[in-house]
């Protein structure tokens, strides 16, 4: 389809648009054209019939002869709008054909050529447009002029009626080559189109690089982008690794340091203590970050998430036997997460631990998809019967490291890192009033088609 915006439909429009001015300049210059050539020929015609009059004038030796006269009958029907008449040297009336009779003729106002002819466009009482064509011959030294009209609306309407199947043909012309060349465009950019559709397979999930054969113009442009993926994994593996290096070599000098913290007393001691942990925390929170920055960069990843709620609500109701988690599995056309399964096994695991851990014994779980802005997304709500959040505590628990109670078990960490990956995938998490009367997590993510996972390029 020739959709809005895409090169297709401005290739389209562009060459519509050129084949409508070359078409209707085309027709107008072959109707102009063929106006002149009419034209033309009923000037030819008539210089004839003022050959012919002249030839009779000089045969029969007095213009006044009734033998003098054109075979056309059309000079005999009144109101024809072709008429002869001849004239004495002052304009006196001599001699005229029998469509002029009651008719007041003027003669040809126009200078004379370099043949001896003037000719000029006239109306005739009746309103018949004419061409006129006059000519002087002299007979027994006396100068007489021979004027001939010819009907010009007739060749008028001739005109008027090729141009009408002019444009008519051109038109038909027109929708054929338009026609072609909304093809030519669909046949031309048919690899751009594959190519577009390789790229959204591979965000999607369901290939692992750009696949298939294109033309020269545009397969580099495909193994650039299989050549960036491979690079972009290496370069998130090497930063991983560094990661990894780094925080393990810290690790070893901040658990000496805590060492020899405890085992000494005083100040000093318990300052160097309460530092080292700080820095504990500090690199295992960035080593986190590290590893979720890295395995959320990897494109072409997907998750059934109906699946994974099922696991989890399982695992949570061993944790906590005392809350009933009620989870409504949705219908099989529930899209998919796109995104790594562990990154929302994540998510999904630590608000639904949360709601556990603040409930008074009931939870709620629902699946779904909604439409907005950015298209089709994931729908996760989770909801329990719990104290709830005000709206200035819902907006400040998800700042990070915020906990509104410290008398509950856990670092404050598990929602910071949900906010992080929601953040990571362009998503959307907010804390609402539940109508179990807690707090109602509504987490929107990116969505995929169904289907199978697919490996990452380079593993």
């Amino acid at each position: 389809m020739l959709r809005k915006g895409s090169i297709a439909a401005a290739l389209f429009w562009l060459s519509a648009g050129w084949l409508v001015l070359a078409l209707v300049t085309t027709g107008v210059l072959l109707t102009d054209l063929y106006s002149r050539t009419l034209d033309t020929t009923l000037t030819d015609t008539l210089d004839f019939h003022v050959e012919s009059l002249a030839g009779a004038l000089l045969e029969a030796g007095d213009p006044q002869d009734n033998g003098i006269a054109l075979a056309d009958p059309r000079f005999e029907r009144p109101r024809s709008g072709w008429y002869w008449i001849i004239r004495g040297e002052e304009g006196g009336l001599i001699n005229l054909s029998t469509s002029v009779v009651g008719i007041d003729l003027p003669g040809v106002g126009t200078a004379a050529d370099a043949m001896g002819r003037s000719t000029e466009v006239i109306n005739d009482p009746f309103g018949t447009q004419l061409r006129m064509v006059e000519r002087s011959v002299t007979l027994d030294d006396t100068t007489y002029r021979i004027t001939v009209a010819g009907n010009l609306t007739e060749m008028l309407e001739l005109v008027a009626d090729f141009r009408g199947q002019t444009f008519i043909v051109l038109g038909a012309v027109g929708i054929m080559l338009a026609i072609m060349s909304a093809i030519v465009a669909r046949i031309a950019l048919r690899p751009i189109a594959r190519l577009s559709t390789a790229v959204e397979a591979l965000r999607e999930g369901e290939s692992a690089e750009v696949s298939g054969s294109y033309p020269t113009e545009i397969a580099p442009l495909a193994e650039e982008v299989n050549e960036l993926l491979r690079s972009n994994v290496q370069i998130i593996e090497r930063a991983r690794n560094q990661v990894g290096n780094l925080a393990h070599g810290l690790k070893t000098p901040i658990a000496v340091l805590r060492n020899e913290a405890h085992a000494r007393k005083g100040a000093l001691a318990d300052i160097v203590a309460s530092e080292t942990e700080k820095m504990s925390n500090m690199v295992s929170t960035y080593l986190e970050r590290a590893r979720l920055a890295a395995r959320t960069s990897v494109v072409g990843k997907k998750a059934d998430a109906t699946m994974i709620m099922l696991r989890l609500t399982r695992v949570m109701r061993k944790i906590h036997p005392d809350v009933t988690i009620a989870f409504q599995r949705p219908d099989a056309s529930l899209p998919w997460f796109r995104g790594d399964e562990a990154d929302f096994e994540e998510m999904a695991g630590n608000l639904l631990d949360n709601a556990c851990k603040w409930s008074k014994g009931q939870v709620g779980v629902r699946l779904g998809s909604v439409r907005g802005e950015k298209g089709t997304q994931l729908l996760m709500r989770i909801d329990d019967n719990g104290p709830g959040l005000s709206e200035a505590d819902a907006q400040k628990v998800l700042r990070r490291g915020v906990r509104l109670d410290e008398k509950t078990p856990g670092t404050g960490l598990g929602l910071d890192i949900v906010k992080e990956l929601v953040d990571v995938y362009g998503g959307e998490l907010e804390l609402k009033r539940s109508q179990l009367g807690g707090l109602l997590v509504e987490l929107r993510l990116p969505t995929a088609r169904l289907g199978g996972l697919v490996r990452p390029p380079g593993n």
